[in-house]
């Protein structure tokens, strides 16, 4: 794979305005569009924040109709998450918009009060792109090593995380953030909403190659994805695990 120019979109995220957070999106991503991103990455929720009233949608999504246009106009590929409705239950619904194309990674682990709204993902697969294998988790799945672990030995190419991480937990944020590149060995971009901070992309080494202050804001960074396969050669510790005693 060629390396990829990452943007995460650090958008202010206001509950209930879901018109303002999709016109601020907009103009966030097709900057970065314009920018020559390969792919653009959006917060958790980011059209409507956690607001349990907004009704749920089913697919094909038609709030996702202007990033469609966008994703096949430009080329890029817009990650985020939103929220859905299933035949279970309401769910916090990752998605990959490549082309008009669409794959979907629900979030696993609902958060305190979210478990009163959303059900939690029944399967944890990578995303097929055109880019490779996406492996997108959720937010609160950052503190369980075992999501990103089953994304990367089911051939996850990049590690991706969407979130809405509060200031006062951010240096947690920041430490699993580069925990999980390290312990995979993998690219790791992780986007939080602008009232957090601390987006950032990581390399397979644990090397912070972009990072943001709180506020609204986009980070970039050219990604490449064969330094996965050099960093583990350099390290075998991905080769010498012994996942049939754990």
């Amino acid at each position: 794979m060629r390396s990829l120019l990452a943007a995460a979109v650090q958008l202010d995220v206001m509950p209930a305005e879901q018109e303002g957070n999709c016109q601020r999106a907009l103009e966030m991503v097709g900057w970065a569009c314009r920018s020559g991103a390969d792919l653009v990455i959006l917060p958790e929720l980011f059209l409507t924040g956690f607001d349990y009233s907004a009704r749920p949608e089913e697919s094909p999504y038609p709030s996702l109709q202007p990033f469609r246009e966008l994703a096949s106009r430009t080329g890029t590929m817009i990650i985020g998450s939103i929220m859905t409705a299933s035949m279970r239950g309401r769910l916090n619904t990752g998605f990959c918009l490549d082309g008009l194309q669409l794959g979907c990674q629900d979030k696993v682990h609902p958060f305190g009060p979210e478990k009163s709204h959303f059900i939690g993902a029944d399967r944890i697969e990578p995303i097929l792109t055109s880019r490779g294998k996406i492996g997108l988790q959720i937010c609160y799945d950052l503190r369980f090593p075992e999501v990103a672990r089953r994304l990367c030995s089911s051939g996850a190419d990049l590690l991706v995380t969407v979130g809405e991480f509060p200031a006062e937990r951010i240096e947690h944020w920041r430490a699993l953030s580069i925990a999980r590149a390290i312990e995979n060995q993998i690219c790791h971009i992780a986007c939080n909403w602008a009232a957090g901070g601390g987006s950032i992309i990581v390399d397979p080494l644990g090397r912070v190659l972009a990072e943001a202050r709180p506020g609204q804001t986009v980070i970039c960074a050219r990604i490449d994805p064969d330094l996965q396969e050099q960093a583990r050669a350099a390290l075998t510790c991905w080769a010498d695990r012994r996942p049939e005693l754990y």
